[in-house]
């Protein structure tokens, strides 16, 4: 009896264990694609920025008030309570801001323009080619979209106009610039700031 019980735990736990295995391989195997995925998408945009090469950045703008944020300030910057992006309000407040024009900081391509919904809303992602490294900003929640996944645009194109998330907050856009492209949409906020840029300092800069 005890050797039929010790047989029948073996079993199982062989059984179980295999069973782990097979989903941690699927699990890996995921991964594996992803990171695929992102290292074969670099020669494809190097491909298409040396085919429309009018549309590589050469510098930048603020993302409203064109070009120089006249008419907005900063509500929460970069690194205040932890923020990964700048917040862009209207010197009016609370929703007088709903609807104004948000235009793209610098030449480049829609990787996507959706509603992504978890108090994000409506995003729009740019990918930059710039002196010969990638960026990407991201706007958040957006009210319209101007744009679509593919297009090519130049700096100063309305992508899309200031939003609430669908009345979440007080209008306002969110901007993130990011000098690591493809990373997940994240939460906006972290202690961990890899792969993300101060947007003021950078458009300063450049």
């Amino acid at each position: 009896m005890k050797l039929f019980l010790c047989i029948l735990l073996i079993l199982f736990i062989h059984t179980s264990c295999k069973k782990q295995t097979i989903v941690s391989n699927q699990d890996r195997g995921s991964i594996t694609n992803i990171s695929s995925i992102t290292q074969e998408s670099y020669p494809k945009y190097d491909s298409l920025f040396r085919k429309h090469s009018k549309y590589i950045a050469e510098s930048f703008d603020f993302p409203v008030g064109k070009p120089d944020g006249k008419g907005y300030y900063n509500a929460q910057k970069f690194g205040e309570n932890l923020h990964l992006g700048d917040d862009w309000n209207g010197i009016g407040g609370g929703n007088s801001d709903l609807g104004d024009p948000i235009y793209s900081i610098a030449n480049g391509y829609i990787f996507s323009a959706e509603d992504i919904g978890s108090g994000w809303g409506n995003v729009i992602r740019i990918i930059h080619q710039f002196k010969g490294k990638y960026y990407e900003s991201i706007y958040a929640h957006c009210n319209t979209i101007k744009v679509k996944k593919g297009d090519l645009i130049k700096k100063g194109t309305i992508i899309a106009t200031i939003g609430n998330a669908g009345g979440i907050y007080l209008a306002h856009l969110h901007l993130e610039i990011r000098d690591r492209i493809f990373m997940e949409i994240g939460g906006g906020y972290s202690e961990d700031i890899s792969g993300y840029l101060d947007p003021t300092k950078f458009i300063n800069k450049n």
